[in-house]
C-alpha cells in the first residue's frame, strides 16, 4: 500500500505541473498536507517529495517550503525559450519560413536520439526564423510520432513547433550540446551568409514523462548570435 501511495503522490504532483495547473515558483503541499490528503504516512509523502527535488521537478527551501522548479539542462543553466518570443522581447519583427514538414525514416543518429530503431518513422520539419527578415536560426527537428502523434497536421507559420510541443507534451527535462561549426551550402543559402562565416550549432534533446519527444538541430550565423548563461549558487 506503501508504495501505491507513494506512486499516487508523485503522479498528482507530476499531472498538475504538466497540464499547467502548477506553474514554475508555485509552493506546492506540505508533508503535513499531502500526508493527511492521501491518508499515508510522513515517510512515504517524503520519499515521493524528495525523489521530485532529487530529479529536477521540485526545488525545497529549508524553513520556507517546496516550490516548482524551473527547467534547466543536464549539463548547464540553458533556458528553454521561444525563439518568437525572445525576438519580439527586444522589440524586433518575427517572421518564419516553413521549408519542410513530412514523415521519414530515422537514420540510425536520430533514432538513437528518440530511443527507436533505426528505419522507424519519424516526423521531420525544417524551419527558418528570421528577425527584421533577416535569417536567425535553421531549425531542424526530429519529433517522435508515438508521443505527437498530430505534429505534420501543424501549421508552424502560425505557432513555433516550441510552443506546440509544450501544449501537447509539456517538458520534464532538456539536453543541449553547443559546437561552433562552418556552414555546409545548403545552410549558407537558408541562413544568406557567406562560406566563410562560423555558425552556431545547438543539438537539443527534450522530454516529457512518456519519453524522448524531440531531437532539434538549431544553427545561428556567428555573427548574428551570442549564447548567454548564468551560474546559480546551489
Amino acid at each position: 500500500m506503501a508504495q501505491a501511495k507513494f506512486a499516487q503522490i508523485k503522479q498528482f504532483i507530476l499531472s498538475r505541473i504538466e497540464t499547467g495547473q502548477w506553474q514554475e515558483n508555485d509552493r506546492v503541499p506540505s508533508e503535513n498536507q499531502l500526508t493527511e490528503l492521501f491518508s499515508c504516512s510522513r515517510m512515504t509523502t517524503r520519499r515521493a517529495l524528495t525523489e521530485l527535488v532529487d530529479s529536477g521537478v521540485l526545488e525545497r527551501t529549508q524553513g520556507v517550503g517546496t516550490f516548482v522548479a524551473g527547467l534547466k539542462s543536464q549539463s548547464s543553466l540553458l533556458a528553454i525559450r521561444n525563439i518568437a518570443d525572445e525576438i519580439k522581447d527586444r522589440g524586433h519583427g518575427y517572421s518564419v519560413k516553413q521549408l519542410e514538414l513530412k514523415q521519414i525514416a530515422a537514420s540510425a543518429a536520430e533514432a538513437n536520439a528518440l530511443g527507436l530503431e533505426v528505419g522507424s518513422p519519424v516526423f521531420y520539419s525544417v524551419l527558418v526564423h528570421c528577425e527584421q527578415g533577416m535569417p536567425l536560426q535553421v531549425e531542424e527537428r526530429f519529433v517522435n510520432p508515438k508521443l505527437v502523434p498530430q505534429y505534420l497536421e501543424q501549421d508552424f507559420r502560425l505557432q513555433t513547433p516550441h510552443e506546440y510541443l509544450s501544449a501537447v507534451a509539456p517538458l520534464t527535462e532538456a539536453r543541449h550540446t553547443v559546437e561552433a561549426i562552418m556552414a555546409t551550402a545548403l545552410l549558407q543559402q537558408r541562413l544568406a551568409i557567406s562560406a566563410t562565416e562560423p555558425c552556431l550549432q545547438i543539438l537539443r534533446r527534450t522530454w516529457s514523462r512518456q519519453g524522448v519527444v524531440s531531437f532539434a538541430r538549431l544553427v545561428h550565423p556567428g555573427s548574428k548570435f551570442k549564447l548567454t548563461s548564468a551560474l546559480v549558487k546551489q
